[in-house]
């Protein structure tokens, strides 16, 4: 007899679920929230920019000039958007692009207040300037990454190591400061 009161029960619990699976109004609301998330799936997602400063030097070799620009960071970092904003160069005929073409970016990573910035060889073997030209090349990085008001050093690396120097002219094994000298 217990046995059968149990079946029951379960008979009933169960017919209450199959009911109210079948009833016609959620079936339609089950349908809308599926639909719903087939639409979010199909939708793009925004393309996040933002605005950012990049230091180049002037053709004269006097001072870094800040070349304001957009850039999207839709799947990157910001501080890697910035470094691929200085490595794209400028159209400015009054400025010059310092970082070889040749030159690789391989990563920016950032630890507390400094950033890490790792550049293949192609930085040492391409580049052609001397001690001004060092000091604007490695200006030009520093600037650029300290506009972030969470960086205020940077390490320049290359292929995962540091250096002691790029070219010879100036000390880069240790991180440096925004270099606000070349700004003026």
């Amino acid at each position: 007899m217990k046995m059968t009161k149990i079946i029951a029960a379960l008979m009933l619990v169960l017919m209450t679920l199959v009911v109210a699976g079948c009833d016609k109004d959620n079936n339609q609301q089950s349908n809308k929230s599926t639909n719903t998330v087939v639409e979010n799936k199909t939708e793009k997602p925004a393309e996040e920019k933002i605005k950012i400063k990049v230091y180049f030097p002037n053709n004269d070799a006097t001072k870094l000039v800040a070349v304001d620009k957009t850039v999207k960071v839709a799947g990157t970092t910001k501080y890697k958007a910035a470094m691929d904003a200085l490595m794209e160069g400028t159209d400015d005929s009054k400025l010059t692009t310092v970082i070889p073409k040749q030159a690789k970016l391989l990563g920016v990573t950032v630890s507390g207040d400094t950033a890490k910035v790792d550049f293949d060889k192609g930085l040492i073997k391409h580049f052609n300037g001397g001690s001004t030209g060092e000091e604007f090349l490695v200006g030009s990085i520093v600037n650029t990454l300290t506009e972030f008001p969470e960086i205020k050093r940077v390490q320049i690396t290359i292929d995962g190591r540091n250096v002691e120097t790029l070219k010879g002219h100036m000390d880069v094994s240790k991180p440096l400061s925004r270099m606000d000298e070349l700004l003026k």
